[in-house]
């Protein structure tokens, strides 16, 4: 894989868990369930990644590069697929996960955030 940093990344979020989803052929990076990463294929079989991210960003991000498209199989105004065999900079992907992460982080209750920090 061309982006063979993105499992240690996303593990290395505080709190995140691995799981493989057998019915969706699918890893998911997720932090007390709620996934903010899916590494799959779409329906051509072509590896992408799934993240999260606001409306906004979705726009600006599927204007500025050509290998990010509407999320696959998931809300297409709230996620993006990334394809793998693609050309966006690490940079650039680090940053959506960083932001995808957060996203779910910050939906969780402060509780259970408070008991993510504290680990």
């Amino acid at each position: 894989m061309k982006y063979d940093f993105i499992q240690g990344y996303c593990l290395s979020k505080k709190g995140s868990e691995e799981d493989y989803k057998k019915e969706w052929d699918t890893i998911c990076f997720s932090v007390r369930g709620k996934i903010f990463a899916l590494i799959g294929n779409d329906n051509t079989g072509k590896p992408i990644i799934s993240l999260k991210h606001t409306p906004e960003q979705g726009m600006e991000l599927r204007k500025k590069y050509k290998d990010i498209t509407p999320g696959y199989y998931l809300n297409k105004t709230l996620w993006s697929s990334v394809f793998l065999s693609g050309n966006i900079p690490e940079t650039a992907l680090k940053q959506m996960l960083d932001v995808s992460y957060e996203l779910i982080f910050n939906s969780l209750s402060k509780k259970i955030q408070n008991e993510i920090t504290n680990q």
